[in-house]
Formats: C-alpha cells, structure tokens, sequence
C-alpha cells in the first residue's frame, strides 16, 4: 500500500520509518541538525509549507499535510504509527 503525502507524492507505507510534526523537529537543536545532516535526500513535497516530516528507508520528505492525518491515512491500511 502506498501513503499520499499530498500533490502526486506518495511513498510505500512500509517504508516509512516515522513521522514527526515538523515545527517541533525544528525547533530542537537535535532535530535542526538531523535535517542539516540529511539534506541531500530532503525531498520537499508541501510547496514550501511543510506541516509534517517523514522519514523512509531512502529519503526524508517535508509534507503538506498534518502528521494527524498522515496517521490517520496509514492507519486505514491497518498500519499502526506513532507519532
């Protein structure tokens, strides 16, 4: 199964490794230096207003859409995720 991250985006659900709230992984001097580290495979998807970030197997993707719902979506694949 595969998760919409918003516009043509979507990532293979058991790919995905976590998600976090964006404003609160930045706001961290842990988090600002994980995406400082991983910049080379950021792949900004939210149009330049990320709401959530979601870490694969191969890539970090900033997301338009609320964690909430990106839980909510993996969720009806009978996927559990915390957040």
């Amino acid at each position: 199964m595969f998760l919409h991250l918003g516009d043509d985006y979507s990532v293979r659900v058991g790919e995905v490794i976590s998600v976090h709230d964006y404003q609160r992984l930045f706001n961290t001097e842990a988090g600002r230096k994980f995406l400082s580290d991983s910049k080379k495979v950021i792949k900004d998807v939210s149009g330049g207003k990320p709401k959530s970030v979601v870490v694969t197997n191969h890539k970090i993707y900033f997301s338009k859409l609320s964690p909430g719902t990106l839980k909510k979506r993996a969720g009806d694949f009978g996927f559990g995720m915390s957040l």
